[in-house]
């Protein structure tokens, strides 16, 4: 469904409105970048080949769970234009709490400043953080970079459904082909038009 926003139509949030996004479960993400610019490198045979760019951007994705002690890390991969990946949200352990809070000055966020648990920090926050050591470290490089402002995001409620999604993540690279040749066709994520929350 469309809606007007400053003079401009725009797709409406798939988010459950009142869903605490910090809440323990699995999550499907896919973020884009802008234009939908091939940074991270290209697909060739049916395997996705990471540029520079691209092996910084998997290096950042595969660092969240050292600076997010409540998560872990599902499939993911890293397309030219894309990432698509499962972050699962781990209940937290109040049984034991030797880091209450997490310094993590590379990403840009500190839960002590923030005068939150860790326990409450969702999806937004990681993919925000995530978003902004990328686009630091690259432009430090000396690379024009920006992400979309949008990203999707779905909340993954059944076995079935992780299964499949991580069949749609692993045959992404395929994917991209078959698409070139027929064809756009529709995914998961819409290819990232379907954009749910902006960092």
């Amino acid at each position: 469904m469309c809606s007007l926003f400053r003079n401009k139509y725009r797709i409406e949030s798939t988010r459950y409105r009142g869903y605490d996004y910090s809440s323990p479960g699995k999550y499907f993400i896919t973020i884009c970048t802008k234009n939908k610019i091939s940074y991270f490198g290209e697909v060739v045979n049916g395997k996705m080949i990471l540029s520079e760019l691209g092996q910084i951007a998997e290096k950042f994705w595969l660092e969240i769970p050292g600076h997010f002690p409540n998560i872990d890390l599902d499939e993911f991969i890293i397309m030219p234009d894309h990432i698509h990946g499962i972050i699962i949200i781990k209940a937290p352990n109040l049984g034991f709490q030797s880091n209450p809070s997490v310094q993590t000055p590379k990403l840009g966020v500190s839960t002590a400043k923030l005068g939150v648990s860790t326990a409450k920090l969702g999806v937004s926050t990681i993919i925000n953080q995530f978003k902004r050591i990328c686009t630091i470290t690259i432009k430090t490089r000396g690379f024009d970079f920006a992400w979309q402002p949008l990203y999707y995001d779905h909340i993954i409620r059944t076995r079935i459904e992780l299964y499949r999604i991580r069949k749609y993540i692993c045959e992404n690279p395929e994917k991209l082909i078959h698409k070139k040749s027929k064809g756009k066709s529709k995914g998961y994520a819409s290819e990232c038009k379907a954009g749910t929350r902006k960092n």
